[in-house]
């Protein structure tokens, strides 16, 4: 059984696909852990190129959605079959350098007895449009005012964390940018690594500034919701006590 997976949410990314397994394969190299790439609905090459990689990793493992979920649609069903203990994602477009994974899955490995629920990557040198870095600026300083999660760069897709705690939080689309908060919301703590990034080499992206924007807008509403409705007691299991003689031979005469 392996250790830690590494899930990829995929659409239409037949040209980068291939690069991006590969690497994690040299990045990751360890016996203990799985690589799984789940195909959101595509319409091109993508899982006919991952098949095709499936014949000489025997690590590698392809879910499908038959109709396009979307991001967090696809991070939540390879989370839900992924047999790590530990599972770190990264985006499918390639700009997430697989090289960082480590560093992000290593600090789960080496202290598992400590509340540390989420590893968060955080990109430096953003190899990204003016517009979009703009847009991200904007988006991450509102929802770090009002979620004080600590984060600069929600939207990084290179994270590792807890697979049963993941599934544990409360699942909605878009819930991938809102996870140091949500994990927070639980009670675990967060750390974060500064990443580098890659520019998108082939393909496109599959979201627009305003389309983010919109979306943002009334999840940020729905997180705030969350946060304010957590539940706030943990139950503790109350130790048998042990059945004394007398009380034992009473209750057998009874």
């Amino acid at each position: 059984m392996p250790s830690i997976s590494i899930v990829i949410p995929a659409r239409n990314e037949a040209d980068n696909i291939a690069d991006l397994v590969r690497g994690i394969q040299t990045a990751c190299a360890r016996d203990d852990v799985e690589i799984v790439v789940v195909d959101d609905a595509s319409d091109d090459l993508t899982p006919a190129t991952v098949l095709e990689l499936m014949k000489t990793m025997p690590n590698l493992r392809m879910l499908r959605h038959q109709a396009a979920g979307g991001q967090s649609a696809a991070i939540h069903s390879g989370v839900l079959a992924a047999r790590g203990a530990i599972v770190a994602t990264l985006d499918g477009d390639g700009q997430n350098p697989p090289e960082e994974l480590p560093r992000l899955y290593a600090p789960l490995l080496s202290e598992p007895s400590l509340a540390l629920g989420l590893v968060a990557g955080q990109r430096v040198g953003r190899q990204d449009t003016w517009s979009k870095r703009a847009a991200s600026r904007f988006a991450n300083g509102l929802r770090g005012r009002l979620l004080r999660d600590g984060t600069r760069d929600t939207g990084c897709g290179l994270k590792a964390f807890r697979r049963d705690a993941f599934l544990r939080l409360p699942y909605f689309d878009h819930m991938h940018r809102y996870l140091p908060a949500l994990f927070a919301r639980d009670g675990w703590a967060i750390a974060h690594v500064d990443v580098s990034h890659r520019p998108r080499l082939r393909g496109a992206s599959k979201y627009s500034n305003l389309q983010r924007g919109l979306v943002g807008a009334v999840d940020l509403v729905g997180v705030l919701w969350l946060m304010r409705r957590r539940k706030r007691a943990a139950p503790t299991e109350v130790a048998r006590v042990p059945e004394t003689e007398a009380a034992a031979s009473a209750r057998e005469q009874a």
